[in-house]
């Protein structure tokens, strides 16, 4: 097999490697995901990890002696790695190393070891390939867990017994979902009931590489399969007990609702294949998380989820916070998402004008997205009611934009400025200019006065008679 994955290795900088390992008498590899990826036949990431059987940190600082440039080393030492790049790529040494840990921490303790020794602590067979960079053996693959077979069968397996290598890094059981998602691989049996064993163990990860684990799997091509596997695995309790909730059939007196988890990953599957926009598809996610605490039955209306948006839009906070993700503009465009979630189907039979100026003037920026949002929401099997919601939707879309060209509500300011209004009746601030800069809103929204100046000039002078307000004299 030796020379035989050369292609793999062709960029000029593999040759530096090789230059640099031999100058301090080194064994040197390509490992993990940039020879899966290769040997998949995907486009490799422009970061390639590589392992010295001896200091990586040299090694880095000898490749950067030959490269051209003598590119910066960044030097982890906590971790004994370094990294450079060099023309688009980037590249991690690391010494090879053998690793032990204790029961109350993913973090290893480690000490020097062989290429085997490196390779056993990999998370998954596919993952511990590696091709030799030596001169006498450059390009041969090192596969000694059959990797190569399992990825042509396209399975995730462990190295090791799956309980050791989940229970020594839970974090695993997410990489090992995650991957089976985005490769569409499908996980070996007694690793995916290992996982199910160990899900508890997830307890001791940090939330912020959990949340980095769930954003990939969310951003692959069929997000549905890693939450699938979530649930069936029991980590989704631990992770998001809001989506779990929602799981489940209730019948009674003969009226059902539908299960609201399953049709919630369709949903997130749906806008998959229209968006890669990450935070439009968190807001699929949780589009309808406010059901399972707002349902209730009625028996004159059958099943309710009455506010659920607005219940919904709050629980995205809490949800945020607690998983220690970002609580800036990305999260108020997930809150917004699920708050307004349901206005255009509710818009969809009667699409008048009024309705859609209020419909841009609250989702502003976002009423794309939002439009985006409810169609992949139409998850119905029925062929005939699908084609007659998508062309209710498209006949909103075609509203929104004939509405934004001739009023121009996207982002409304109001014509006449809180300074004009106290100029002209000669106050100061108080509670009549937001009275009259709100009743201009309402008119222009309702279609009363159109979205000018000279309109809503004329109105405020009209609304400041009402309330008692006098023009300034100019004399």
């Amino acid at each position: 097999m030796s020379g035989a994955y050369k292609n793999a290795i062709s960029d000029p900088v593999f040759r530096v490697i090789t230059q640099a390992a031999s100058n301090l008498d080194l064994e040197c590899y390509v490992i993990g995901g940039y020879v899966r990826d290769y040997l998949l036949d995907r486009k490799s990431a422009k970061d390639i990890d590589i392992v010295a059987v001896g200091s990586g940190i040299d090694l880095a600082n000898e490749v950067s002696a030959l490269l051209p440039g003598k590119p910066k080393v960044v030097i982890f030492k906590t971790y004994g790695t370094a990294m450079l790049k060099s023309a688009g790529i980037e590249l991690e040494f690391v010494g090879a190393r053998k690793e032990s840990y204790s029961e109350d921490s993913r973090k290893p303790s480690v000490e020097n070891g062989t290429l085997e020794d490196d390779q056993n602590r990999r998370d998954f067979t596919i993952n511990a390939l590696a091709l030799s960079l030596q001169e006498e053996s450059f390009g041969k693959l090192l596969d000694p867990f059959n990797g190569l077979n399992d990825l042509q069968k396209k399975i995730i397996r462990t190295p090791l017994d799956p309980d050791i290598t989940y229970s020594d890094d839970p974090l695993r059981m997410l990489r090992a979902i995650r991957f089976a998602t985005q490769l569409d691989f499908t996980i070996e049996a007694d690793s995916l009931e290992s996982i199910t064993r160990n899900a508890d163990r997830i307890k001791i990860i940090s939330k912020e590489r959990i949340i980095d684990e769930v954003n990939k799997i969310l951003l692959s091509d069929k997000p549905s399969k890693g939450f699938a596997l979530l649930r069936k695995t029991g980590l989704l309790n631990h992770i998001f007990p809001e989506l779990l909730a929602l799981q489940g059939i209730e019948e009674v007196e003969g009226q059902r609702h539908k299960d609201n988890f399953w049709h919630t990953l369709e949903v997130v599957d749906n806008i998959a294949e229209a968006t890669d926009n990450l935070w439009l598809r968190w807001a699929a996610l949780l589009h309808d998380i406010g059901k399972a605490p707002t349902k209730r039955f009625d028996k004159k209306l059958g099943w309710t989820f009455h506010g659920h948006e607005f219940v919904g839009s709050k629980m995205v906070y809490k949800l945020f916070k607690r998983m220690k993700m970002p609580l800036n503009e990305h999260m108020k465009f997930v809150q917004k998402m699920v708050l307004m979630s349901s206005r255009p189907i509710v818009l969809a039979s009667e699409v008048t004008d009024s309705a859609i100026r209020r419909l841009v003037f609250d989702a502003g920026d976002y009423v794309d997205d939002l439009m985006t949002l409810c169609e992949a929401d139409i998850t119905t099997k029925n062929p005939k009611r699908f084609k007659k919601y998508h062309q209710n939707f498209q006949r909103v879309r075609d509203k929104i934009l004939e509405v934004e060209e001739r009023d121009h509500i996207r982002n409304f300011q109001p014509p006449v400025s809180g300074e004009e209004i106290m100029k002209t009746f000669d106050i100061q601030p108080s509670r009549e200019i937001g009275i009259i800069k709100d009743a201009i809103k309402e008119a222009i929204l309702e279609g009363e006065i159109p979205n000018e100046y000279e309109a809503a000039k004329q109105y405020m002078l009209k609304k400041g008679k009402e309330i008692g307000l006098k023009v300034k004299s100019e004399g």
